[in-house]
């Protein structure tokens, strides 16, 4: 007998059918016939089983799932350690981290390895660096600084492995990245442009936006699929934009921006829109903008970032200076290592901490591996939040046109599965790293760490070779080719994303929100 623990109706009834049959995918496939029989008996008594015997049932289970309803049938939690071979077979890889690196970095992005971090120049360690704290790719840090490489930590704990650190409010990240975003378009955009040629080549910024009509005033709307041939069209027509505020309850922002006009509508850049929404003015455009760094009253200044995160403004405005004149000098060898951002809008830190790379041409230096998984788990959330009546609408910004208003989150997860948006089917084997409840009812494998769950985690060795020999070929080990890449967006042009106010980078305080917010199912093909 092995280490692997097996569901006691499940292990007799298995047994039982593959003496008749011979065949574990034969037996399998007739065993999930009635699988209602060991689905009552979860949560039930488990016995040890051999781990060959464990790795063949659980291949059984995935060959004849793959091959009668689909491999995206099978699934894996990104966290479990059957993740790997889960993806490899082309099956759905789910992860319950917000997506915003597909959203702003492309599906294709797939994250420097903790091997890279010693090459880079400048080390940005932001989220929840515990000081005690040390995971396998800490000495990966440690060789970048015998290199000359400067780390900065950015959390709410002090740590040992920075050269710096910035103790930062918990949930106020963002605030301090939309500041340094503020000083980088200021003074490498403005008052210099050493990343001009990355910006028109690499990213959205040159990209024309329509504008709306709202309120004796535009909003923005989606993009006109057209790029400008310079990042600014200033110097002509300009209008008045409303852009959301959240920390000032429902407070907008009235700032201006240039236009042109395309068939008698105005347009503008993805740039010059990313200039209102920072703060950065400009002469001869309307609205109220920042009287400069030490501006208190208007975001996103360094100034006006101090209040919420507590981080000196003048440490703020060094941190950003730092970042882009290393990756100006070094040809965008900087990186961010994101920690955990346990915050109701973690996914609109997330987006403006990558803007800071995006700006500075380091779009390869998110340290977080992104790839084909699917931001979130519709199947278990749908699930979970069944009986949540929380008002989704309550997360949207003041000029809302009503979307979401009196809707929950269940509701939301239902329409966006309705409408065939790219995420994970219910799963028919499911392997989970951790107790998550409550479990899924529906799936004919449970693959988990406690009683609630079917069977232990397999040797992920011992179950691939059991797919490769049920299955008759190789299993592939490594992922297919990537899409090739595209521009890096900053402006993520979705209905929900406008309806949230969150299309550009923007900061949200800690505090009113739920875990799931609809923004975070959008995904960038």
């Amino acid at each position: 007998m092995g280490g692997s623990q097996v569901n006691q109706a499940l292990v007799r009834l298995y047994f039982e059918v593959r003496d008749g049959v011979r065949d574990p995918v034969a037996a399998w496939a007739k065993l999930t016939g009635n699988s209602q029989l060991y689905h009552r008996a979860r949560g039930e008594r488990r016995v040890p089983l051999d781990d060959a015997t464990a790795a063949e049932m659980a291949a059984a289970a995935i060959v004849d799932t793959a091959a009668r309803h689909g491999a995206e049938r099978v699934a894996a939690l990104a966290t479990s350690p059957l993740s790997r071979l889960v993806g490899a077979m082309g099956g759905a890889v789910l992860t319950e981290h917000p997506c915003a690196p597909e959203q702003v970095l492309g599906p294709w992005f797939a994250g420097p390895g903790a091997d890279d971090w010693a090459r880079q120049a400048y080390v940005l360690l932001w989220g929840e660096n515990n000081r005690m704290a040390r995971t396998a790719d800490t000495p990966w840090v440690i060789a970048g600084r015998y290199k000359g490489q400067k780390v900065v930590a950015i959390g709410t704990h002090p740590t040992r492995l920075s050269d710096e650190t910035l103790v930062v409010r918990p949930g106020t990240d963002g605030a301090l990245a939309m500041a340094m975003g503020h000083v980088l378009l200021k003074e490498f955009y403005l008052d210099r442009s050493p990343f001009a040629g990355h910006a028109m080549e690499r990213t959205d910024l040159p990209s024309l936006v329509r504008l709306r009509e709202r309120e004796g005033a535009y909003v923005p709307g989606g993009l006109t699929g057209e790029v400008c041939d310079r990042l600014t069209v200033y110097g002509g027509q300009a209008a008045e934009v409303l852009l959301p505020r959240f920390d000032d309850g429902t407070g907008v922002l009235r700032r201006g921006v240039p236009v042109l006009r395309d068939g008698g509508e105005p347009v503008t850049t993805v740039f010059d829109l990313l200039l209102a929404v920072y703060g950065v003015p400009r002469p001869g455009l309307p609205g109220v903008w920042p009287g400069g760094y030490e501006d208190r009253a208007e975001p996103y200044t360094p100034a006006w970032q101090e209040a919420y995160t507590g981080v000196a403004a003048s440490r703020a405005l060094k941190t950003a200076r730092e970042l882009g004149v290393t990756a100006e000098k070094t040809g965008g060898r900087c990186v961010i290592v994101p920690g955990r951002l346990e915050t109701p809008h973690a996914d609109t830190a997330y987006r403006a901490m990558l803007a800071l790379l995006v700006l500075t041409g380091c779009g390869g230096g998110w340290a977080q591996a992104g790839g084909a998984g699917i931001p979130l788990v519709p199947y278990l959330c749908l699930h979970a939040c069944g009986e949540d009546r929380a008002d989704v609408g309550a997360l949207s910004w003041a000029l809302a046109e009503g979307l979401f208003a009196r809707r929950t989150s269940r509701s939301v997860l239902l329409e966006a599965v309705e409408c065939g948006w790219p995420m994970a089917p219910p799963p028919l084997v499911l392997a989970l790293p951790r107790p998550i409840y409550p479990l899924p009812p529906d799936v004919d494998l449970l693959i988990g760490p406690d009683d609630h769950c079917d069977l232990t985690p397999p040797d992920p060795e011992l179950l691939a070779e059991a797919v490769t020999r049920l299955a008759g070929r190789p299993a592939r080990t490594e992922p297919g080719e990537r899409p090739r890449p595209g521009r890096m967006r900053l402006m993520v042009d979705h209905a929900w994303m406008h309806e949230y106010g969150e299309a550009l980078p923007t900061y949200r305080p800690p505090g009113l929100g739920i875990p799931l917010k609809p923004t975070q199912l959008v995904r960038v093909t």
